[in-house]
């Protein structure tokens, strides 16, 4: 059989299945079982087995449930009213005015929570009916929140980088500190459209504050958070510790915050585990699902085929990054970003290698790409969690996330025309 038949029995399978509402993971492994079963000799249980438990049992997948769990904790504290509070002072003189609390809260949270959904919601929850009273439009309100939402994918401790980082076997660490000047470069993009928009339309929606001591004691409650993340980060930077080790040092501080802010309960702390094991346990079994397509693919020779297909197209670099920029855009467009990933990556791994790309680079590129499928239609994650918070129709919602959706592919095309962006940190990191 050709390979171009292969792709296609392949696609259809997975498409067929994933239309059909099946879960995502149980659709990679009928997939997987389908190919071996027409088109190898190898037996399908053992290598399932043997595939599945390699994946679960990977040492470094353990930062993973412990970054999420960090991030359930903290969503269950006065985290948001603290945010809120701590950054309008801050905020409210500049064009804009409190739009820059949504961006510069999302920015925030995603550096604890690492999930896109639970930043936009933990937010969201405390700004959207507080900008309303305010008289912000509600189209700015809706369109700050879902682009500065999926930061959440990209600055550390981010869930799809860890998967990323598994899948291509790179160093979790140099991801994570490669995410961190690209998601400010992003959070900085959207707050100058915010500022743009507002000089534009000449608009002052917010009222004066008036001289009050206590807002700036508010400003104060922000250091905690702040510190918990960089004390995270520099153990991660420095070397001090693994990503996995950073983990552990993240859920302790956690807890503690968790604790003086008295929102630590026997109620709480269960609810984070059961929150955190559920997540947890939900990408595992798509990793897992990936890890045994991958294998099933690799028996076949298809991605080595396409690899070779796609290389003797004689693709320049530009042309390369292009296209795949397309692909995940239109990927995005019916699938969730770690499905993106770990669905992709048996593929793509070898092309992106082939043309000489520096990994860490392409995996920060390619979170960036991932980010605006959670805000383009039909399947964009943010855009639903928008649509449960605001009670506004799908079309208006992508409307609003239109502009933030450009600003991505601006940020796309700044870090393919400068990579260090991503790398620079990396590399000083590795004493490069």
């Amino acid at each position: 059989m050709t390979e171009l038949a292969l792709t296609l029995v392949f696609l259809t399978v997975l498409f067929v299945l994933l239309g059909s509402g099946v879960w995502v993971a149980i659709s990679l492994i009928a997939v997987a079982t389908v190919g071996m079963m027409l088109f190898t000799s190898r037996p399908v249980g053992d290598a399932m087995a043997t595939t599945i438990w390699g994946a679960a049992s990977s040492w470094t997948l353990t930062a993973l449930p412990l970054f999420i769990w960090m991030g359930e904790i903290l969503f269950r504290t006065r985290l948001s009213e603290s945010l809120f509070k701590g950054l309008t002072p801050l905020t409210h003189r500049l064009p804009g005015g409190l739009l820059h609390v949504n961006i510069g809260g999302c920015t925030i949270f995603a550096a604890i929570s690492g999930s896109s959904a639970a930043t936009v919601a933990t937010v969201g929850k405390m700004s959207i009916p507080e900008l309303r009273r305010r008289g912000y439009p509600e189209r700015m309100i809706i369109g700050t929140l879902a682009g500065a939402g999926t930061l959440g994918l990209l600055i550390p401790p981010s869930i799809t980088l860890i998967i990323y980082g598994v899948a291509v076997n790179e160093s979790i660490a140099q991801l994570f500190i490669a995410g961190i000047l690209p998601g400010l470069m992003l959070a900085t993009l959207f707050m100058g459209y915010v500022v743009a928009w507002s000089l534009l339309h000449r608009k002052r929606e917010d009222q004066p504050m008036k001289p009050d001591p206590g807002r700036w004691r508010d400003v104060l409650g922000l250091i905690p958070v702040i510190a918990l993340i960089a004390a995270v980060m520099s153990s991660i930077y420095t070397g001090i510790a693994t990503a996995t080790e950073a983990a552990v040092l993240g859920v302790i501080g956690a807890l503690i915050l968790s604790a003086l802010q008295g929102s630590l309960t026997r109620a709480s702390f269960v609810d984070a585990l059961l929150g955190a094991t559920r997540t947890s346990a939900m990408i595992a079994f798509i990793l897992a699902g990936s890890t045994f397509l991958s294998l099933a693919m690799g028996f076949t020779g298809l991605p080595r085929t396409l690899a070779t297909w796609i290389g003797d197209m004689g693709l320049t670099p530009w042309m390369l990054i292009l296209a795949l920029t397309g692909f995940y855009i239109i990927l995005g467009c019916f699938l969730d970003g770690i499905s993106s990933v770990v669905l992709t990556m048996a593929v793509i791994e070898p092309l992106v290698r082939q043309a000489g790309f520096d990994m860490i680079w392409f995996g920060i590129f390619l979170m960036v790409v991932v980010e605006m499928a959670q805000i383009t239609p039909p399947v964009g994650f943010n855009l639903f969690v928008l649509q449960g918070m605001t009670g506004r129709d799908m079309a208006f919602i992508a409307r609003a996330a239109a502009p933030m959706f450009a600003i991505m592919v601006l940020a796309v095309g700044i870090l393919s025309l400068f990579p260090s962006i991503a790398t620079y940190l990396p590399d000083a990191m590795a004493g490069r």
